[in-house]
């Protein structure tokens, strides 16, 4: 690279960072502007701020007095909490303990009902089988017999009457159990 191209490079550099220290001067210049206009507020602002520090100083011994019996009174609602707690174990136990007591009272009652269940279906069983065999002694002690002493009966009475007619009766004066057979 020869003489004068290093020269137009380094002129180059110069001017860029003349124009960067133009740049931070104007940078500058408007935070000095702002800090200015902050400081006319803030001027502003003393008087008053003078005036509220006796003000916040007399409240301080209060906001004391209120931070020891706010700290007293979260004490108190935790030592409360706690007793809660604790009674709530008490009772939750309790309740645990009663509730296995009725578990086994009902299973206790619910097996004692399947006996007696068990039991009534027997005596219901055996009342059953004996109205079974009272019906089939009545039906054999006492129909067949009528139905036996019927039928000698309707054979005597057709044997009379056969004896009593000598002669055939016509079809024309057949009876119910005679037009059976024709």
């Amino acid at each position: 690279m020869d003489n004068q191209t290093l020269l137009y490079i380094m002129t180059a550099f110069v001017v860029i960072a003349g124009l960067s220290m133009l740049l931070q001067l104007g940078t500058l210049f408007g935070i000095y502007r702002t800090a200015k206009a902050i400081e006319q507020k803030l001027a502003a602002l003393a008087p008053q701020v003078q005036s509220l520090i006796p003000k916040v100083e007399s409240l301080l011994p209060k906001m004391e007095s209120i931070l020891v019996s706010s700290e007293k009174i979260v004490d108190n609602g935790k030592q409360q909490i706690a007793d809660i707690t604790a009674k709530t174990g008490e009772i939750l136990d309790s309740t645990k303990r009663q509730l296995l007591k009725i578990e086994e009272v009902v299973n206790d009652a619910s097996g004692r009902a399947k006996v007696q269940l068990e039991k009534a279906e027997m005596v219901i069983d055996d009342t059953v089988s004996r109205a079974h065999e009272t019906v089939a002694m009545v039906h054999n002690g006492i129909t067949r017999p009528l139905r036996e002493i019927n039928g000698i009966s309707a054979g005597v009475r057709a044997a009379i009457q056969h004896l009593a007619r000598s002669n055939r009766p016509s079809v024309a004066q057949a009876t119910h159990d005679e037009e059976m057979f024709i």
